[in-house]
């Protein structure tokens, strides 16, 4: 799954040792989707992709991401798994469309009048219509 949106909270590393006496870290962050109704979405990069995908706060990027869950002493715990990050591109869905310059208009179409010329009154028929059935 992808999500793109601006990073608002980068939250410090965490590492420890398993209890199978292995190295392990994780870095959490918030991204913020630039929709009409933003969402907040709270993810992680473990292992080796802390170091290979350094975010900062105030970057727009494109995530991708797994959802992993898993249940301990009963109750259920959902993690949102960032697997790739990339800058977010101007094309990407949500952005806004970059401004297109069409330039003047080089010749009027026709059936317009020409700018400059009086508008002629639009024709207005006050005859009383026998099948119109309307009261006003």
């Amino acid at each position: 799954m992808e999500i793109t949106g601006k990073i608002i909270v980068a939250l410090p590393e965490v590492g420890g040792t398993s209890a199978k006496g292995n190295a392990w870290k994780k870095r959490d962050y918030v991204l913020e989707t630039q929709e009409t109704y933003p969402k907040k979405v709270a993810f992680n990069f473990f292992g080796d992709r802390v170091d290979q995908f350094p975010l900062e706060v105030g970057q727009m990027v494109k995530i991708s991401f797994d959802i992993d869950s898993r249940e301990y002493n009963g109750r259920w715990y959902v993690d949102i798994r960032a697997w790739k990050a990339e800058p977010a591109d101007a094309a990407a869905p949500g952005a806004p469309a970059p401004a297109v310059n069409y330039g003047p208009a080089t010749a009027m179409p026709t059936g317009y009048a020409t700018p400059g010329a009086p508008a002629a009154p639009p024709k207005v028929d006050l005859a009383p219509n026998p099948t119109d059935d309307l009261p006003f």
